[in-house]
């Protein structure tokens, strides 16, 4: 469980430094990859959604046992970004840099898997 703990903790961490920023940065992302943000609810719910999860990782590394069912969302939202990042990669409608986020959130998908597994049902 001290596993669980750990991996849930330091991935709502990281989340928190990684997307919390990013509501003051609206106008940067558009005039560091072009063009410039035409939708910004889907900007703004974008970060706001994925802030949220980093808040139920934190919660979850508070008491991985209780919270289990809770992982396998979890897996999913790191899985979903990975994957259509690697898409998105794959038709060059993405740039390197965000391919290494994404990286990331595949790699936390995997150490959830451990921890679902890790962790026994009551």
């Amino acid at each position: 469980m001290r596993f669980a703990k750990w991996v849930f903790c330091i991935a709502g961490i990281y989340g928190l430094i990684v997307l919390a920023p990013q509501y003051f940065l609206e106008i940067q992302v558009g005039l560091d990859y072009p063009p410039a943000i035409t939708h910004p609810e889907y900007f703004y719910g974008f970060v706001g959604v994925g802030v949220s999860w980093q808040v139920a990782f934190l919660v979850l590394a508070q008491d991985p046992q209780r919270y289990r069912p809770l992982m396998i969302p979890a897996i999913l939202e790191k899985i979903s970004f990975g994957f259509a990042a690697i898409v998105l990669f794959s038709q060059q409608r993405l740039p390197a840099v965000v391919l290494g986020f994404a990286v990331i959130d595949l790699i936390f998908a995997g150490l959830f898997v451990a921890a679902f597994y890790a962790v026994k049902t009551r």
